[in-house]
């Protein structure tokens, strides 16, 4: 009996390497309350029809969805502003928030 041993991969060959997960952050384009669902969606590659739907079904369930949601908006940073766009007091005041509970300093609205 031989003991086979895979060859190395040759330097014209590239190694396999995971693909690179975007950061977790609040959507600023796929939104309709906070960009929630829309950054989950890019973060996961689930759909954000269906982060909707399970927000509605946790809070129906029971009304978690409503705290967690809000959880979320105010701990998850916001995505890249959109070039033109300022953002709404309610936002400014979420961005406040985050940045206050993350310890970083809050953003300049553009």
């Amino acid at each position: 009996m031989t003991n086979a041993v895979p060859p190395a991969p040759s330097a014209d060959q590239p190694t396999w390497q995971p693909p690179v997960r975007p950061q977790l952050r609040r959507s600023s384009t796929e939104r309709m309350i906070g960009g929630v669902s829309g950054g989950l969606a890019d973060y996961s590659g689930i759909d954000t029809v269906l982060w909707r739907v399970g927000f509605v079904a946790l809070t129906l369930a029971g009304g978690a969805g409503v705290l967690v949601y809000l959880l979320l908006w105010v701990l998850m940073p916001a995505g890249p502003p959109v070039p033109g766009v300022q953002p709404s007091p309610l936002e400014q005041q979420v961005q406040r928030l985050n940045a206050t509970f993350s310890g970083t300093r809050p953003t300049p609205p553009a």
